[in-house]
């Protein structure tokens, strides 16, 4: 079972006065990092909050975003009177010292000051503790299924990849015999065009069964089906976490792909080369995105 790092959660809990807004958004990243935006009543279970979702998500770069909404007439921010009042003095006093008149419109001049605007610290009671821990488990449950879907689509678009890679590595056999027949006639055309000299034939034939035996790539192209079994293999293994494992998978898989293509000396090889290798790299693009 595989699961995407990309993922997004979002759970609402309903208080009488208050309404708690969790949600949370993963994507892919090498380790667990999570960027937290809590409101300063609930800092003290931001923590606990932090360690339950590292726990569950495991890897991605996560963002958790919590919000809260009041109503009911009820709010912790309030105009600080005395402060407006103490501005509009200053003012007025700057006014009639300097002869210059005083303000229309005094709310737009009197909120530009610091301080104007003053908010209570509340803190959160049992009953916010218990709403915010619910939206925190419930997004994240949501995330996390978000990712198992995912996980699915990935499963299907590396199975399709891999089949493709093995269809065009069958295809290859087909033209090996061809490629080195073709090998074989190149050398013996350029060896009759040299002038006649003494040599030993036996040796020649010697250097060439070692050149030829060069380019074999019988051993390339059983490496690379064994890779791309374990690799079908990976993807049906049923506890999830097997992005590095196929990230080092599809790396091996590269290697024998690049040798195939040094090796082959052929056109028709070097085409399927070329379409393995872009198999390959859809692959290595969206491996990054696995659990």
């Amino acid at each position: 079972m595989l699961l995407s790092m990309t993922g997004f959660g979002r759970a609402v809990k309903t208080l009488p006065s208050k309404k708690i807004t969790v949600e949370i958004k993963s994507l892919n990243s090498k380790q667990f990092d999570l960027n937290a935006r809590v409101p300063l009543m609930l800092r003290e279970e931001e923590l606990s909050a932090r360690n339950y979702i590292a726990a569950q998500l495991q890897r991605g770069k996560v963002e958790l975003s919590v919000s809260i909404e009041t109503f009911g007439g009820m709010t912790s921010t309030h105009l600080n009177v005395d402060a407006l009042e103490a501005y509009k003095k200053q003012i007025e006093d700057a006014s009639s010292r300097l002869g210059i008149a005083v303000p229309e419109d005094w709310y737009s001049v009197l909120m530009r000051f610091p301080e104007t605007m003053h908010t209570e610290t509340e803190e959160a009671d049992a009953d916010m503790t218990e709403a915010f821990k619910e939206a925190t488990t419930e997004a994240v449950a949501k995330l996390m299924e978000y990712r198992r879907v995912e996980g699915v689509k990935l499963e299907k678009f590396f199975m399709v990849r891999i089949e493709n890679i093995a269809a065009l590595l069958r295809q290859v056999e087909k033209y090996e015999h061809e490629r080195i027949e073709h090998i074989k006639s190149r050398l013996a055309d350029s060896l009759s065009k040299i002038p006649a000299v003494e040599y030993d034939k036996g040796r020649l034939e010697q250097e060439m069964i070692y050149y030829i035996e060069k380019l074999d790539v019988n051993e390339e192209k059983q490496r690379l089906g064994q890779h791309l079994k374990y690799f079908a293999e990976t993807l049906s293994l049923p506890t999830p976490g097997q992005g590095k494992k196929l990230g080092f998978i599809s790396q091996e898989m590269g290697r024998e792909i690049n040798t195939l293509g040094s090796k082959s000396n052929q056109a028709d090889m070097q085409r399927i080369v070329v379409m393995m290798k872009d198999e390959l790299e859809q692959i290595k693009e969206q491996v990054l995105n696995v659990m």
